[in-house]
């Protein structure tokens, strides 16, 4: 997704930035209502994501002026006001969905999705293969080169997520979150072992290794060049 983040915030946006970089998406960061609408208007995003308070000019009055242009790109309004006449004063004002500050990276994420969703309804798949490996989702199957991979049920739901974003690099941070529900880190080596266990069914038996570790950064499956 190509992501416009509208917030005054530098750390937070810096944070969520970075998440949602390395969750393969591609985002520009307006520090100002101003600036926010004027990048708004003038380029094709698939979301924006818009503060409530800002300097300049406030996320309502923002998201007013872009529905007034005839703009319909989804957006989130991220607020510390979550009281039921703040959701809807922000929806009423043209936002798509509100969620509160704190919030938790990834119901961010799947919100976001949600609403390009709707916009650009997609069937997910339920075959997936990235090079002579395969998985079913709905049979809960796995084979490489014919022959059938028996997963745990952990293993399958990771190896599923590492398939829907091959080529890209997974990092820790988006495995915690998307694979175990994790929001924080448990201070254990549970990936790696997970990863190990994977690798070992996956790629042991059978050329070549398709799972491979990004020093510093996190893991990429991906089919040889």
């Amino acid at each position: 997704m190509k992501l416009l983040l509208i917030e005054d915030d530098q750390e937070a946006a810096a944070y969520l930035g970075r998440g949602l970089r390395e969750s393969g998406h591609s985002v520009d960061h307006a520090a100002d209502g101003n600036t926010g609408l004027q990048w708004g208007l003038a380029n094709d995003y698939d979301a924006l994501i818009v503060d409530r308070m800002l300097p300049g000019l406030d996320g309502l009055t923002l998201i007013q002026r872009l529905r007034e242009s005839g703009d319909t790109t989804p957006v989130l309004i991220l607020s510390a006001r979550g009281e039921v006449d703040d959701r809807v004063e922000g929806l009423t004002a043209g936002g798509d969905d509100y969620l509160t500050k704190p919030y938790a990276f990834n119901e961010l994420l799947a919100r976001l999705q949600a609403l390009v969703r709707r916009v650009r309804p997609e069937q997910q798949a339920t075959r997936l293969q990235v090079a002579d490996l395969e998985l079913d989702v709905l049979k809960r199957k796995v084979m490489r080169q014919g022959q059938v991979i028996p997963l745990q049920p952990r293993e399958f739901r990771l190896l599923e997520y590492l398939m829907r974003h091959a080529g890209q690099v997974v990092t820790r941070t988006m495995l915690l979150e998307n694979v175990w529900d994790y929001h924080f880190d448990p201070q254990t080596n549970v990936i790696d072992v997970h990863i190990s266990r994977l690798r070992g069914k996956i790629d042991r038996d059978f050329d070549p290794p398709l799972l491979h570790t990004v020093r510093g950064a996190g893991y990429c499956l991906n089919a040889p060049a």
